[in-house]
């Protein structure tokens, strides 16, 4: 009994200390404030972020608002020269860069109206002032001129 209680104790043991995470992290580095001056650490040599990332028509979508060389990108980042958030560039979507598939926004299919009434003939939209009728669309009562207002009965 000892020799099968000290034999589980030890693969317990072993478990343990082979499933603990001992592995040694380096210094967290404290976030620099955006109106500091650039950061100590530089970028690799063979890291050359704006051929990589930069459209056939060389605008980037978002850009470091110092203008550092080599920022900018598809999407929002901070720089990695200066450490600035990336802001929005508005060129991106002037230059007429429809010939990108990955870059033109989604087609948009048409949404269908929907009908005035339901299956049980509610309106989807009454009147509050308890006029005959209703639309399909929000708008004004032809009898009253009051606005419609969204009847929830509609969708049940």
């Amino acid at each position: 009994m000892k020799l099968s209680t000290t034999i589980i104790l030890t693969l317990l043991l072993g478990l343990s200390l082979a499933c603990s995470n001992n592995e040694k992290k380096p210094a967290s580095t404290a976030p620099q404030p955006a109106n500091s001056a650039a950061p100590a650490t530089t970028t690799p040599p063979n890291m050359n972020a704006n051929a990589a990332a930069a459209p056939a028509g060389g605008v980037q979508h978002y850009i470091c608002p110092n203008n550092c060389a080599g920022s900018g990108g598809p999407a929002a980042a901070t720089c990695p020269v200066c450490g600035t958030a990336y802001i929005h560039n508005q060129a991106f979507h002037s230059q007429g860069n429809a010939s990108d598939p990955a870059s033109s926004p989604l087609m948009q299919v048409p949404q269908q109206e929907t009908p005035a009434q339901n299956a049980a003939g509610v309106f989807h939209y009454t009147c509050p002032s308890g006029c005959a009728g209703g639309s399909g669309s929000a708008g004004t009562c032809p009898q009253c001129g009051g606005q419609l207002a969204h009847n929830q009965a509609y969708h049940q």
